[in-house]
Parts: structure tokens; C-alpha cells; sequence
């Protein structure tokens, strides 16, 4: 049975070529396809500093670390997001607060996200939720108001922009964090990055991947080369040279991979437009959405059937999954205090969302059994 997953990496004959040289050089890890990979990165999004890191998540940690996240702070994210996101809060000590989203595309709803300012408040984490950018503009300004820190959780929005600008630039915020997990828009296996336009974050970031450790800015300068200091209590988030010839690689396709994935996204909207039994994706004026995702929302009458209709795409071959379940109904979450109710618009589109098959691979006889099989399955599920 053909299996059509819902996104997976593009890895051709040029990756498993750079790869190859890298296994054959001196330096498979701390070498200099790291610095090649960040250097990269900051042309592409004209962010003036990039950390390379071993994943998404270690990321969003050093970022919160760098931003001085701290015990007793708050920070307001999204619900509708991997857990990854919030956690990073948590991490450093602080309480995540969840702010609602808004219909059309998943992002925290910006006008949400003033009620829940305190003084506790230290920063905001917005969430470019399937590749779609939120309105960073708006969240700036409540930032600034409030002296709040961003980090945007750009890992769905590589290659996205917003008003014409790469996400990941910094324009509008503090620091921006990228993932590069397989279904991601590049991937490096696992890894990820923090983009920043601050020298002074850009010196933490580094360390904080790296043991807390640094040759610079010696408190003690009495010593030989060999010396060192342990000035931050850091991480091994390191990530190898391995990892990064392969991203190097990728990111000179991402902007095919992007072109690709909108062009799906487009069959997939002619194909859906005025159905009666889901929503689709829709951009706003300000955004070019980089289609990590391509969600759709089943109507309200259908949602009751919706765990039949994902079984029975499933058994068709499609691996179709659901982004995301509310961070704050994890049991874990539940356990610190958080309860069902809080952000009802998030429930109600998670108890909707069905993320459908959408990567640059896919083939033109794999969009169409995708297109024809799921509205044949709508009409026989919700009859």
C-alpha cells in the first residue's frame, strides 16, 4: 500500500556527497562546517548572528537563557505548538502563560496577549504556527510598551516572510529560533539554530551550547593557551560538522523546497475552495508562509467524527496527525495547576485540525490520491 506521509525530508545525491567528505575529513565535529552552516544562515535571513545547536528545543533553551529567563517571570507563548515551546519557560524556572489564537491561521492572537501581561512578564514567545508568520509588527509594539523580550519560534517558518522580510532577520524581535528536524523545511537529522542581531546575546548563545565554557573575556589572564573558563552553568548542545555540511547543502534548495511546497498548498486550495466540510489555510495580507504545514479545520458538525475520519486516512496511507494538542492540557501541565477552558479557541481548533500530507518530494500522482481521497472520504464519513 503506497504510504504518503504527512511531511519528510527531500535528501538527494549532492547531501549524501557533502556528507561523504565531511566522514573523510579531520573534523566530523567543532570543525569549521559549523561556522560555514551559521554564516549561511545569516545571508539567507540577514540576521547578523547565528547558533548552531543540536536541536529545536536546545535552541529555544539557550535562547531563554540568553534572554535571562529566570525563576519567579512569566513568559506568554501559544498553546497551539510542540511542547517544546513553552518548556523552554520552564527550564529556566519561569511559568508559562498561554495566550488564545486566533481562527484564520493557529497564531497567538496579538490582542490576547496584552490581557495577559503582568508584572511578572518577562518576554513573549510568538509561534509562526505551520509557516505562517504571526503579525510581528503588533507584538512588537506590545513588547516595547511592556519592555518584554521576543523569541520568535520561527521552527516551522524557515523561508517564510513577513511584509518582504525573512523571518529569522530579527527585524522585529529579539532573537529567533529555527528547527531542523527531518520534516522541517531543511534538515540537518536533529539541530537547530538561534538568530540574533545582538553581539551581547550572540556571546551567551555560544556558551550557553557549550558548558558555559569560553577562551574570552578571562576573569583570570594569568594563564597559558591551554586555559579556559566555565563562566555559565551551560549544555552540550553542540552540534556536529556532520549535521551541518548536510544543512549547508540544504540551504541552497530551500528556496526550490519553498516554491514547491506553495505550489502544492495552491493545487491543494483549488482543489478544496468552497468545500462544505473543512476550512483550508488562508495568508494574510502581511505574510508568505513557508507551508510546513498544510492544516485543515473540519467544520463544526463534523468534528464529533473526526477520530473515525483519521483512522480511516491512516488506513489509506496517509500519515496524516493532528498540531497541536493544547500545551496546557498535558497531563504534565495539568499537574502545575493549568486546566481545560483556558484558551477556548485553541481547544476548539485542535478538536478540528488535521495536518494533510505536504512536502517538496511529493510527486503530482501522490497530490492528487491525496486530494481525491480525502474529499471521497469526506463524503462518506459525514453523510
Amino acid at each position: 500500500m503506497r504510504y504518503i506521509p504527512y511531511g519528510r525530508q527531500s535528501i538527494g545525491q549532492d547531501d549524501l556527497r557533502e556528507v561523504t567528505k565531511v566522514l573523510k575529513s579531520d573534523w566530523i565535529t567543532q570543525g569549521p562546517k559549523i561556522k560555514e552552516f551559521e554564516e549561511g544562515l545569516c545571508r539567507y535571513t540577514q540576521a547578523k548572528y547565528a547558533t548552531a545547536v543540536s536541536s529545536g528545543t536546545a535552541a529555544l533553551h539557550i535562547a531563554a537563557l540568553a534572554a535571562g529567563i529566570k525563576q519567579g517571570d512569566e513568559v506568554i507563548t501559544s498553546p497551539i505548538t510542540f511542547v517544546a515551546s513553552a518548556n523552554a519557560a520552564l527550564y529556566c524556572g519561569a511559568r508559562p502563560v498561554f495566550a488564545d489564537i486566533e481562527k484564520a491561521t493557529g497564531n497567538i492572537d496579538t490582542e490576547k496577549i496584552s490581557r495577559k501581561i503582568t508584572k511578572k512578564t518577562k518576554a513573549i514567545i510568538p509561534v509562526h504556527f505551520a509557516g505562517h508568520p504571526c503579525d510581528l509588527e503588533k507584538i512588537k509594539a506590545i513588547a516595547k510598551k511592556n519592555n518584554l523580550i521576543i523569541i520568535e519560534d520561527a521552527c516551522h517558518a524557515l523561508g517564510a516572510e513577513y511584509k518582504g522580510i525573512k523571518i529569522g532577520s530579527c527585524r522585529h524581535s529579539d532573537m529567533a529560533v529555527l528547527s531542523f528536524h527531518p520534516v522541517k523545511a531543511i534538515t540537518t537529522g536533529e539541530g537547530g539554530a538561534v538568530l540574533t542581531n545582538s553581539k551581547d546575546y550572540y556571546k551567551k548563545l555560544i556558551m550557553f551550547r557549550n558548558h558555559g565554557l569560553t577562551k574570552e573575556n578571562l576573569e583570570d589572564t594569568s594563564q597559558g593557551d591551554w586555559y579556559y573558563e566555565m563562566q555559565y552553568l551551560g549544555y552540550n548542545y553542540r552540534i556536529t560538522d556532520i549535521q551541518t555540511c548536510l544543512g549547508i547543502s540544504q540551504l541552497k534548495k530551500l528556496d526550490s523546497f519553498i516554491r514547491k511546497r506553495r505550489k502544492i498548498a495552491a493545487f491543494y486550495d483549488r482543489a478544496f475552495k468552497g468545500n462544505g466540510y473543512f476550512d483550508i489555510p488562508a495568508e494574510k495580507e502581511y505574510a508568505f508562509s513557508a507551508y510546513h504545514l498544510y492544516p485543515i479545520i473540519l467544520k463544526k458538525v463534523y468534528a464529533c467524527k473526526r477520530k473515525e475520519f483519521f483512522s480511516k486516512m491512516r488506513a489509506r496511507g496517509f500519515g496524516v496527525q493532528v498540531h497541536y494538542i493544547p500545551v496546557y492540557l498535558q497531563p504534565y501541565y495539568k499537574r502545575l495547576g493549568y486546566a481545560a477552558g483556558l484558551c477556548p479557541l485553541a481547544e476548539s481548533f485542535y478538536n478540528r485540525q488535521i495536518s494533510i500530507p505536504l512536502y517538496p518530494s511529493m510527486s503530482g500522482k501522490d497530490i492528487k490520491y491525496v486530494v481525491n481521497t480525502l474529499l471521497g472520504l469526506c463524503k462518506s464519513v459525514f453523510k
